[in-house]
């Protein structure tokens, strides 16, 4: 029998205080989506008013051939217009992608109190992080997710303080992601007209996280959303999806008939979602988009997800690359501290594009 909840604050306590997440909601048997999760109408996410995304993937294997230039233009034409792409042929082993799935399962599976010593102020390293929702405290409603992320450090302590359960197969995903996220970073500043030290790139990617996200099949997916209207802090984003679906992007093109419309990323077997975050779209001073991005759960399965994000280290200054406000004529950001710009990201409920407003000069 399920337990009832007298108030919002009990859901809450047991949701989030006491580290059960969404699935120890799940596993407790309601059968319907608690008010404390119902989104206002504008944000629930009806998936009849989108179309699927037909953009075919990118083949980057032919990034190291006759044709490069070809492919650095169809990475760059994507992160001019969608700010999203799929990839094949991309380095990461088909084995290790159907690994991480099935560990992110085993994971999500363990009983509440092996997931909850993973919880802020009791994990093994701060650089650890067991929680549900988004930032639970600040938000009306509350996200459909629950999550581990996992900062890299060291492989040392990577294998010391990240879960058993996913800890090798993570860790291995991380570093292959790293070395594709740093071709296509390449290939996008070439297209700039810009030339930077290996240096400056490794400054632009210098710290480098892998989530593992739990959407818990939902009794009312329309009511309420796995994650809500965003686009991602750093410079770029590789998503593994599993086979469900649910991942939606907004057109925000100006010249774009379908412009505001939402399209649905659909699962492509073997293939890994690439998206361009804020840190991109300042330093091209907005040449490159930022995607907003959301997630849908479904009624019928859970969902997994992973992401690898990687950005500038903390204590780095991020701003419009000087060569490219020279050919514009004017810069649309002004520089930010990236924790600076973290802290107002990490420190409000997910709300659209509207992160960019801090650094954004009017």
């Amino acid at each position: 029998m399920a337990p009832r909840f007298n108030s919002s604050k009990s859901l809450y306590d047991f949701v989030v205080r006491a580290g059960n997440g969404v699935k120890g909601l799940v596993d407790s048997g309601v059968s319907e989506v608690p008010e404390r999760y119902i989104q206002p109408r504008g944000e629930r996410i009806n998936k009849h008013d989108s179309r699927a995304c037909d953009a075919p993937p990118i083949d980057l294997s032919k990034l190291n051939g006759e044709e490069h230039e070809k492919v650095v233009d169809e990475i760059a034409r994507a992160a001019e217009t969608l700010g999203f792409f799929q990839v094949v042929n991309h380095g990461v082993p088909l084995e290790l992608l159907e690994s991480l799935k099935d560990a992110a399962h085993t994971f999500f599976s363990l009983p509440p109190e092996k997931k909850a010593v993973y919880c802020t102020g009791v994990s093994p390293s701060p650089r650890v992080k067991y929680g549900t929702s988004f930032v639970p405290e600040k938000e009306k409603a509350l996200e459909w997710k629950d999550y581990i992320s996992m900062t890299f450090n060291s492989d040392e302590e990577a294998l010391q303080c990240w879960p058993n359960e996913c800890k090798e197969v993570a860790l291995e995903y991380l570093k292959l992601s790293t070395k594709m996220v740093r071709d296509i970073v390449e290939a996008l500043i070439s297209k700039l007209g810009v030339t930077l030290k290996d240096s400056e790139i490794e400054g632009l990617l210098g710290m480098k996280m892998v989530n593992m996200n739990y959407y818990p099949a939902c009794p009312n997916p329309e009511l309420t959303v796995g994650v809500g209207r965003h686009s991602d802090v750093g410079a770029i984003t590789v998503l593994l999806q599993d086979g469900i679906g649910g991942l939606y992007v907004k057109v925000d093109q100006q010249n774009r008939a379908d412009k505001g419309e939402w399209l649905e990323i659909p699962p492509i077997p073997g293939a890994l979602v690439i998206n361009i975050g804020d840190t991109l779209q300042i330093l091209s001073n907005g040449k490159y988009k930022s995607a907003e991005h959301r997630v849908r759960t479904s009624s019928s399965e859970s969902r997994v997800s992973v992401p690898v994000f990687t950005m500038p280290i903390a204590t780095e200054r991020i701003g419009p690359l000087p060569e490219v406000v020279e050919k514009d004529g004017l810069a649309r950001y002004r520089e930010v501290v990236l924790q600076d710009y973290m802290n107002n990201f990490f420190g409000n409920a997910h709300a659209g594009k509207s992160s960019l407003d801090f650094a954004r000069i009017n």
